[in-house]
């Protein structure tokens, strides 16, 4: 049998294999140096971070739900100045690409954040912008012209591709379109799912401290894989896929919806050991199909 070649290339980042870390499930992604071989990932999407550090929500901040997880973390980190200070110099160690993930309330902190990360252009690869945070007060994503002005405003700036990552509760064509005519150079479908979970038995919210959530994990994968099927049929510019990846299997069925790489979160979060299975079971799949290329498989559903 042929061994496939799993190289690709993204917005200009050259990829020994399509599968990354998922913002917000990773932790930094140094911290798992010790649990797993990091250098066998295509690449490390980190937690995202803010201009000033945050603390997140009150705890507990997790509840399961049927075939998923149900979270309001809040954006817990320890602010751009600390984390390019130790976390990113150990991130630069680990020698696979590493895309920042970023966010902010209003337009001049993701300014502030990007004139901070131009000084690390030999670090990083890419910045995300974080715009579809679920549980925060106000989703970037839902306002086109603030979507418009912190892409065009951070372009300006950033030495390094930047990409949107966007929510699925919106009409994902049209935003999809909008991002890119605003400048994105590649997009993340999807963000967590909004959701909430009520206990019937004590006529209360499932978790008290969650109101009102994102929802990620398997339960999610067939919406954010229409999300992916539907923008790539629309849009020029490539796409992270994510949402509810937990095998190898659903790696191809993103890459054969139009993604050209993924992200996996949930399955990392409940063991970081899922991410190097994940990807042995994607190459196996390649292997027993007679896939050269892993590039052959990106849109594949596309004429469907």
């Amino acid at each position: 049998m042929i061994k496939p070649d799993l190289s690709i290339d993204f917005v200009g980042i050259k990829l020994k294999n399509p599968i990354l870390t998922a913002s917000g499930t990773f932790g930094y992604g140094y911290e798992v140096a010790d649990l797993i071989p990091l250098i066998k990932l295509g690449g490390i999407i980190t937690k995202t971070i803010t201009l000033d550090p945050h603390c997140g929500n009150q705890q507990p901040r997790t509840s399961e739900v049927l075939c998923g997880l149900l979270n309001s973390i809040g954006l817990q980190n320890i602010g751009i100045r600390a984390f390019v200070r130790e976390p990113l110099k150990k991130l630069s160690k680990i020698g696979v690409p590493i895309i920042i993930s970023i966010s902010g309330s209003v337009v001049k902190e993701y300014v502030e954040l990007a004139k901070i990360l131009r000084d690390e252009q030999n670090i990083i690869s890419a910045i995300e912008l974080n715009l579809s945070c679920p549980n925060l007060k106000k989703m970037i994503c839902k306002d086109l012209f603030l979507v418009q002005d912190v892409i065009e405003s951070v372009k300006i700036l950033s030495k390094v591709p930047v990409i949107a990552k966007l929510s699925p509760v919106t009409d994902i064509i049209e935003l999809a379109l909008f991002v890119q005519n605003a400048g994105a150079d590649a997009i993340t479908l999807a963000n967590t799912y909004p959701a909430m979970a009520i206990d019937i038995n004590s006529f209360k919210f499932k978790n008290p401290k969650i109101l009102l959530g994102g929802v990620s994990g398997p339960c999610i994968k067939p919406m954010a894989i229409r999300c992916v099927y539907d923008t790539y049929k629309n849009i020029k510019i490539p796409i992270i896929g994510c949402g509810g990846i937990m095998n190898g299997k659903d790696v191809v069925e993103f890459m054969f919806a139009g993604a050209t790489i993924v992200s996996v979160g949930t399955a990392s979060l409940i063991s970081p050991k899922n991410l190097i299975k994940i990807l042995e079971e994607f190459e196996s799949i390649l292997t027993n199909k007679n896939i050269e290329s892993v590039k052959e498989i990106v849109g594949i559903c596309s004429t469907i």
